[in-house]
């Protein structure tokens, strides 16, 4: 792609037909885009139709806005040196892919753009995602549904809610997550930096997740796991809403530097029917943009930390949630493989 290629501008040019999708591959293999060219999604009508205030503080995203760029049931795919911008909904969108690079690429669109993010990751396996800038309205990279073996690195985010893992175990579903890598990120004035989300009545896990060598600078939530994204409080198929959730676990925080833009720079809302465990905290240093001191959150939360961090760690210790929760959903201990996968 070395030109442009631009999306109709009115909602009302797109037929029936082609609603919820624009750019659209499904069971493709061995497949390269590549180019200095623009793929513009021009969804400012789209953006407009979706907030409910002046402001986009609160929004209700059109459930068939066009996806820009999106590819289905693929393998062998390599998206590199493109700008995408300005897309109606999620500009780079991989679904039940496998063996996918993403790379050099820059996407744009306003940070008051509803529901815009940069890459969203859908059950794929061994994804690749480097050398990008995002500067979007949504998440900078979401990974969510069945996915494991994601890396994510050299990865400028901001403005945006930045580095997602879920939500997780929406509509009573079982999700996976596991092998999931990020590290050399530089993350700015973006409302979170790197959270975990899980619904209160799915069930699954997240696991061995590495978050390493990440710059924050005016991040408002820099480090967030949050296992009530949603208080439904419905029966579930792994159990009851009292006997089970989505499973956090074996999650690593290391070398994230930098300034928050509240004074709680760490929160672990976890789950009271499962706890999270094997929680690793070392080389955190989040400060104030004035150099103050920062809080952190805990509850249900359990694990270790190495050496000084600042937030002070509020991590219960790991012997004791072993006698209040279920059996770990896997043999991994805190940091120790964080290198293998």
């Amino acid at each position: 792609i070395s030109g442009n290629i631009i999306a109709p501008e009115s909602p009302e040019e797109w037929e029936d037909g082609d609603q919820g999708r624009w750019l659209h591959f499904t069971g493709v293999g061995d497949l390269s885009l590549s180019g200095g060219g623009i793929v513009d999604g021009r969804g400012h009508q789209w953006w407009a139709g979706a907030c409910e205030d002046e402001n986009c503080t609160s929004y209700r995203q059109h459930e068939v806005a066009p996806m820009a760029l999106h590819f289905e049931d693929c393998q062998d795919v390599s998206v590199k040196g493109l700008t995408l911008q300005n897309s109606q909904r999620q500009h780079l969108v991989f679904t039940r892919c496998y063996n996918v690079e993403a790379n050099y690429l820059r996407v744009t669109s306003p940070e008051y753009s509803p529901g815009t993010a940069g890459v969203l990751v859908v059950s794929s396996t061994n994804v690749h995602i480097k050398d990008d800038l995002f500067s979007v309205g949504g998440d900078c990279v979401s990974i969510v549904g069945n996915c494991s073996d994601v890396r994510l690195r050299a990865i400028s985010c901001g403005p945006g809610l930045g580095i997602s893992i879920g939500g997780l175990g929406e509509n009573q579903s079982n999700h996976k997550i596991e092998k999931i890598k990020t590290d050399t990120m530089f993350i700015s004035n973006t409302k979170n930096g790197v959270r975990v989300k899980t619904y209160e009545d799915g069930c699954g896990f997240a696991r061995k997740v590495k978050f390493a060598q990440i710059m924050m600078r005016n991040v408002a939530n820099p480090i967030v796991i949050d296992q009530h994204y949603s208080a439904a409080n419905r029966g579930t198929q792994c159990g009851t809403p009292n006997g089970s959730a989505v499973a956090v676990e074996n999650i690593n925080y290391i070398d994230i530097t930098g300034t928050s833009a509240t004074e709680r720079a760490v929160t672990f809302a976890c789950s009271d029917a499962m706890p999270c465990r094997r929680l690793y905290l070392d080389g955190v240093n989040l400060t104030t943009a004035g150099g103050g001191s920062t809080s952190a959150f805990c509850h249900q939360a359990f694990g270790k930390h190495v050496g000084d961090v600042l937030p002070e760690s509020c991590l219960g210790k790991e012997d004791f949630v072993q006698l209040q929760a279920a059996p770990t959903t896997g043999d991994a201990q805190d940091g120790e493989d964080a290198a293998d996968w």
